[in-house]
């Protein structure tokens, strides 16, 4: 353990170099949700340990035997009118004593224009945005779980277009007693194969992510607390030119301030109501701060929530997360156990 435990770090020390953040990286629909679940927790969340492999997505070593021959698929509605698709499965073999799981994340913008620089219009075209991912995990001792996932990115935007490869690597440590889950994740470390035409090669998303989740006892709430982007303090975003044409002060402040700290954080709380049914609540700081409009009624920005029906053959999960003027996002994600739809369970 202590040897994977360095290699991830030196990996973690070189991306750190490289790695940027917001605008001034490529392939940004990585640091999208795929799972209702993970959208009601809002957004950002390493440590929920259930049997929901859409949550695998987001962290490998989240992957665990409970979801064998598990297949799960969501379907998202975004503003106007973008569908994006996920379908994901997994299976445990007991011979290689691994989890394993696949999965595709697909973004359908429709179709739309095609225009030269004078604004004539040349056709139609539709743009596409999409990621493939492999993962495994193992078990390591009786508390920790170790993963790795690899993924293959690709954006079509009719001539334009680009691909690349990263990987995502995470380890997971589980106290059953104590009722504490606890991981660190590195995601998003990887390249552009091919770069948009007439463009410089672009970073990738990378983020180092922290989280803690913990049931109280004999209760039916669950707290989770996680921090993203823990590689970099400030991530305030500093639009200078759009500052000073809309009369918006610009951050020149370096220091230490409790706000910078407080972007980083996500706040999640789930309602165990009955084995089958589960609420969900999350809070986001950085996307309220990022979505909030000055002198306006910014409502409910950043909050996000959900519920989940589970029943042993089928889990129906549902998410809605919160931006500008009350505007939501819904997720709707069926989880089917195909081992007990055929009376073959583990």
């Amino acid at each position: 353990m202590k040897g994977k435990l360095i290699i991830i770090s030196l990996i973690v020390s070189i991306q750190i170099s490289a790695q940027s953040l917001g605008g001034n990286s490529v392939f940004n629909f990585l640091k999208l949700s795929n799972s209702p679940q993970l959208t009601a927790l809002g957004g950002v969340n390493v440590s929920v340990l259930n049997d929901d492999v859409g949550m695998t997505f987001q962290n490998p070593a989240l992957l665990s035997p409970a979801m064998h021959a598990q297949v799960n698929a969501v379907f998202t509605s975004l503003y106007d009118g973008i569908k994006v698709y996920h379908l994901s499965g997994a299976y445990t073999s007991e011979k290689l004593n691994t989890n394993f799981s696949a999965g595709i994340h697909y973004f359908n913008y429709g179709s739309t224009n095609e225009t030269d620089a004078s604004g004539n219009v040349l056709g139609k075209f539709r743009p596409v945005d999409w990621v493939f991912q492999v993962s495994a995990s193992r078990k390591y001792l009786e508390k920790w779980n170790y993963g790795l996932a690899l993924k293959f990115i690709s954006s079509d935007y009719g001539q334009y277009s680009s691909n690349g490869m990263a990987v995502d690597a995470g380890i997971l440590f589980t106290d059953t007693s104590k009722k504490i889950t606890a991981s660190l994740v590195v995601k998003n470390m990887g390249f552009q194969l091919k770069k948009y035409e007439g463009t410089l090669p672009d970073d990738l998303p990378f983020d180092l992510q922290a989280g803690i989740t913990k049931r109280l006892a004999k209760s039916p709430f669950s707290f989770s607390i996680t921090a993203h982007h823990l590689h970099r303090f400030d991530i305030n975003y500093n639009d200078t030119a759009f500052n000073n044409e809309n009369g918006f002060a610009n951050d020149k402040d370096q220091r230490f301030s409790f706000s910078k700290l407080v972007n980083h954080l996500v706040l999640a709380t789930t309602i165990h109501i009955d084995k089958r049914l589960e609420v969900h609540t999350g809070y986001n700081f950085l996307r309220r701060k990022e979505l909030n409009i000055s002198n306006a009624g910014n409502g409910l920005n950043g909050f996000s929530m959900g519920i989940s029906v589970l029943f042993p053959k089928i889990q129906i999960r549902y998410g809605r997360a919160y931006y500008q003027n009350n505007s939501a996002i819904n997720q709707l994600g069926i989880n089917l156990k195909l081992n007990n739809l055929t009376g073959k369970g583990k």
